[in-house]
C-alpha cells in the first residue's frame, strides 16, 4: 500500500513510518520541515506543507492509497496575539476535517486519524478545555466523512512513550537527565495520579491493523498499561540504573506540571482496552518499559554516553 503519514517526522508518525516500511508498504511523510539528516527518516520521501494552512491539495493526496493523520496543534503552536481557543478551533476542529475532505475528493480510499484518549476514557475532563474540545470535535467530524469508497476510523491513544532513532524529544531527555541527577537541585519525587500509557511501537502496529481491518466510522480507544506517575518515573530511573526510588508528593512537579494533567493533580485515568478490538488491530501489550529502554539507548548515542 502507498501510504502518507501526516505529522510523519514527529515521535508518533516517524516511528510509524519506519514500522510500516518494515512491513513492506511504500511510505512517505508529510511535515512542515524535512526530517533531520541524522535521524532514521533521512531517506523518506517528504511532502512539505502545513495542513493547518491548507497546503495539501486533493491532487497531491491522490497519489496515496491510505493516509495516517498523526498531526495536530497544541500549546506549542499558538501564534502570538491569538487565543488558544481560536487557534485550536481553526487548526484542529476546522482544518483537520478539511484535509480529510480533500483526501476523499482526491480518491484516497482509507484514512486513519490519531486522536486523544480523553473523550472516550475521561469525557468529564473535556468540556471547558479548548484543546481537548477541539480534538474531540475533529475526531467526530473526520469519522462523519466515512462513506462507501472512503473508509475512515480513528485510534484514540493515551500518553505515548517512544520515538525513532535520532529524534531528540525534549521531555524524554529531561526525564533521563533528572534520573541521572543532572537537574539538581530539582527535588526527586513523583506527583500523585495515574494514567494509561502506550509505546509508539504498539500504536504503529495498531495503525497497520486499522489501515487493513479498521471499521469505517469507528473510534477505537487503544492503550496498554495503567501506571501511577510514580511507577512511570521509576522506569527512567531504572533505565539509567539509578538506585533512587522517587516518592510521591502532593505538589506540582516541574517535569509534569498541573497544566499537563487535564484530570487534575492526583487524577486517575485508567482503562482496559477492549480485547476484541485489540485483537482486531493486532498490537502488542506490556511494551512501555521496553520503549523507555529504547529511548535511553538513543539518548546515550546522541549524548556520547558509553
Amino acid at each position: 500500500m502507498k501510504i502518507l503519514i501526516v505529522g510523519g517526522t514527529g515521535m508518533i508518525g516517524g516511528h510509524a513510518a519506519l514500522y510500516l516500511r518494515e512491513k513492506g508498504h511504500d511510505v512517505s511523510v508529510a511535515a512542515r520541515s524535512a526530517p533531520g539528516a541524522d535521524t532514521a527518516l533521512h531517506d523518506f520521501p517528504v511532502l512539505l506543507g502545513d495542513y493547518a494552512q491548507g497546503d495539501f491539495s486533493g491532487e497531491q493526496l491522490s497519489a496515496f492509497d491510505g493516509i495516517i493523520f498523526a498531526a495536530g496543534n497544541d500549546i506549542r503552536h499558538i501564534p502570538e496575539g491569538r487565543t488558544a481557543q481560536d487557534h485550536y478551533h481553526e487548526a484542529n476542529t476546522v482544518q483537520i476535517p478539511r484535509f480529510f475532505e480533500r483526501a476523499r475528493d482526491g480518491g484516497v480510499k482509507t484514512c486513519v486519524y490519531i486522536g486523544s484518549f480523553y473523550p472516550q476514557a475521561a469525557p468529564h475532563v473535556v468540556d471547558g478545555d479548548p484543546y481537548l474540545m477541539s480534538r474531540k470535535a475533529s475526531d467526530e467530524r473526520v469519522r462523519a466523512l466515512n462513506a462507501p469508497g472512503f473508509r475512515v476510523c480513528s485510534l484514540n491513544a493515551p500518553v505515548m512513550v517512544g520515538a525513532y532513532p535520532g529524534l531528540a524529544v525534549p521531555f524524554f531527555d529531561a526525564y533521563f537527565a533528572y534520573a541521572m541527577g543532572q537537574l539538581d537541585p530539582m527535588p526527586i519525587f513523583a506527583p500523585p495520579g495515574a494514567s494509561n500509557f502506550m509505546s509508539v511501537r504498539s500504536l504503529a502496529e495498531a495503525m497497520d491493523g486499522a489501515l487493513e481491518r479498521g471499521e469505517g466510522g469507528k473510534a477505537y480507544l487503544v492503550g496498554d498499561e495503567n501506571m501511577t506517575y510514580q511507577a512511570y518515573f521509576q522506569l527512567f530511573f531504572d533505565a539509567v540504573r539509578s538506585t533512587v526510588r522517587p516518592d510521591v508528593r502532593n505538589e506540582e512537579h516541574p517535569l509534569l506540571p498541573d497544566a499537563a494533567q487535564p484530570a487534575g493533580r492526583g487524577g486517575i485515568i485508567d482503562y482496559e482496552p477492549d480485547a476484541a478490538e485489540t485483537a482486531l488491530l493486532g498490537y502488542r501489550r506490556n511494551d512501555v518499559r521496553r520503549a523507555v529502554g529504547e529511548l535511553y539507548e538513543d539518548f546515550k548515542r546522541r549524548h556520547g554516553i558509553g
